[in-house]
């Protein structure tokens, strides 16, 4: 694929990190300021922080929004096939020329002083979103929340806490307690905030953040419910229960999921109509994803092929309890990971799903594995694992001796865009 302007810009830019990794605001403050603020002039934002499930959930209310007529942005991240994916606007993927205009106006404003790619890349979004109008603007956290770029609005319309699990232990803490501290950073204050279901100690914390801050909660299990019965999803709150179909997105745990995300279309006014599209148009892609087409597609032959980015303890519980309410099917894994991960965490709740394991590299990703890495801490935990030296060669060879298994290609967001840029 050529590269396009925009990829130039972007290939500058990380050229520019701080040789310190340290979260701040400062430089987000800095740059803002020299591109006139436009973080005070968007839409509407819905600011969303959690561990697991943001994207999803984030993708849930975007369609119920979208499904009363309303225009919506959206910054996600990280991208899976091509960076123009973290930035939608009224809906759509921003255009090439718009994404180049908007990175060279930052580049010029940051005037090659040291500042993170998200950093820049944060701020090239909000200066798009300034200058569309739109309804609302869906803003997803990348890291933690408390420092993290997007936490520069000073008034949302209503912040959004997903579970919060360990992870990223390195910049924002060994425990519980003081991640769910970084996560609870975007309360704002009288700010309404919609919190998915937590561990104890995490739900402490967000709540005395909030009595600080009076800032409102709806709480899960306590104001809001969501469950499955059957076929169908219950949500109910006090203002009423809602029979659901079941979620397009798979998995129990995108009942947790579209529990937050109706949650938050209640909050903000909306209703049945807006819920049932909220689970049952919702796409995201990577979670539980099952490939149609592509050479990895016909690498598998009769095998089903599915892929997820799942990358931690939790995300690998949810890939389990996903294949225990799929038909039972042999099921292997291809499995990338990066070095700053979880590894023997992310796989224990596979162990009794799987027959095999083969460990791949991550093409590009610096921070990959060594596939001899992941395949021992695969035969730790007691999954028979091997090794091959890519996602395409691994597939042919499980297809070869294991005609209608299901393989599931996993790991790692970067092995999944990877994938999805192969087999788009």
């Amino acid at each position: 694929m050529a590269m396009t302007p925009s990829d130039a810009i972007l290939a500058r830019l990380t050229q520019l990190h701080p040789k310190v990794i340290d979260l701040s605001l400062d430089r987000m403050h800095r740059i803002l300021a020299a591109l006139g603020h436009p973080e005070r002039r968007i839409p509407p934002v819905i600011h969303i922080a959690g561990t697991n499930g943001k994207g999803s959930t984030l993708a849930m209310i975007r369609a119920g929004l979208e499904s009363a007529g309303k225009s919506v942005h959206a910054y996600t991240s990280p991208h899976l096939a091509q960076f123009h994916e973290r930035i939608r606007l009224r809906g759509e993927l921003i255009a090439e020329p718009d994404l180049a205009a908007a990175l060279a106006e930052c580049e010029a404003a940051n005037g090659g002083q040291p500042i993170t790619f998200f950093e820049i890349t944060t701020a090239a979004a909000f200066l798009v979103f300034s200058r569309v109008p739109a309804d609302y603007t869906l803003l997803e956290v990348g890291l933690g929340g408390r420092l993290d770029a997007t936490n520069v609005i000073d008034a949302p319309r209503l912040c959004v806490i997903t579970p919060i699990s360990i992870d990223h232990t390195q910049y924002l803490g060994e425990t519980m307690a003081e991640i769910a501290g970084e996560k609870a950073g975007i309360l704002k204050r009288r700010t309404p905030c919609i919190v998915g279901p937590q561990d104890p100690v995490a739900r402490k914390v967000i709540e005395t953040r909030a009595e600080r801050l009076s800032a409102p909660l709806r709480i899960a299990r306590q104001d809001w419910d969501s469950r499955r019965e059957g076929d169908n999803l219950i949500f109910h709150d006090d203002r009423g229960l809602m029979d659901l179909p079941l979620p397009h997105l798979l998995g129990p745990h995108q009942i947790i999921n579209a529990g937050t995300a109706i949650a938050a279309l209640r909050e903000l006014g909306f209703g049945r109509i807006e819920a049932r599209a909220a689970v049952v148009e919702a796409e995201w892609p990577a979670r539980m994803q099952r490939l149609t087409r592509g050479p990895l597609v016909a690498a598998a032959g009769n095998c089903e092929l599915w892929l997820d980015g799942g990358h931690n303890p939790a995300g690998g519980a949810a890939i389990a309890a996903t294949l225990t309410e799929m038909a039972r099917k042999p099921t292997h894994l291809v499995c990338g990971m990066l070095n700053t991960k979880d590894v023997a965490g992310y796989m224990r709740p596979l162990a009794s799903h799987v027959q095999s394991l083969t460990a791949v590299p991550i093409p590009d990703a610096e921070a990959t594995l060594p596939p001899q890495a992941t395949a021992e801490a695969a035969e730790g935990i007691g999954i028979p694992a091997r090794i091959a030296p890519d996602t395409l060669a691994a597939v042919r060879s499980l297809a070869a001796e294991t005609p209608h298994a299901r393989i599931l290609v996993c790991g790692s967001l970067y092995l999944a865009g990877e994938v999805l840029r192969d087999n788009g």
